[in-house]
C-alpha cells in the first residue's frame, strides 16, 4: 500500500529553520499530482500551509507563512519539501503532506477537501 511519509520535524528555537520532506513509499510517483502541506496545532483546526503543482510551476502559501516558508519538489525523487525559516512559536504544530487527485492546486487548496492521500504527520516544535 502506498503511503506518504513526512520527516524532518523536531524542536527548534525561534528564528531557526527546518526542512520537512514528504516522500511516497513503494516507489509511487508523485510527479502527476499537486502536493500540499497542512498543519494542526493543539486545539485548532487543520490549516493549509502551502501547495505546489505537479510541475512546480505554481506555488501558493498561507499569509501566515508567506516570505518565510518555501515549498519545492524533486519529481525524480518523488519528494516534496517545505523549507521553513524564521520559525515562530506559533508555527508549532503537526505538519502533514497531502496528495491531490489532480496536478494543479485548486482555488481552495487550503481546505481539507478533495485530497486523495495524507501522511501521518511530523511534529514541529518552536520553543526556546
Amino acid at each position: 500500500q502506498v503511503q506518504l511519509v513526512e520527516s524532518g520535524g523536531g524542536l527548534v528555537q525561534p528564528g531557526g529553520s527546518l526542512r520537512l520532506s514528504c516522500a511516497a513509499s513503494s516507489g509511487f510517483a508523485l510527479r502527476n499530482y499537486a502536493i500540499s502541506w497542512f498543519r494542526q496545532a493543539p486545539g485548532k483546526e487543520r490549516e493549509g500551509v502551502s501547495c505546489i503543482s505537479s510541475s512546480a510551476a505554481s506555488t501558493y502559501y498561507a499569509d501566515s507563512v508567506k516570505g518565510r516558508f518555501t515549498i519545492s519538489r524533486d519529481n525524480a525523487k518523488s519528494t516534496v519539501y517545505l523549507q521553513m525559516n524564521t520559525l515562530k512559536p506559533e508555527d508549532t504544530a503537526v505538519y502533514y503532506c497531502a496528495r491531490d487527485v489532480v496536478g494543479y492546486c485548486s482555488s481552495k487548496w487550503y481546505t481539507r477537501q478533495g485530497y486523495g492521500q495524507w501522511g501521518q504527520g511530523t511534529q514541529v516544535t518552536v520553543s526556546s
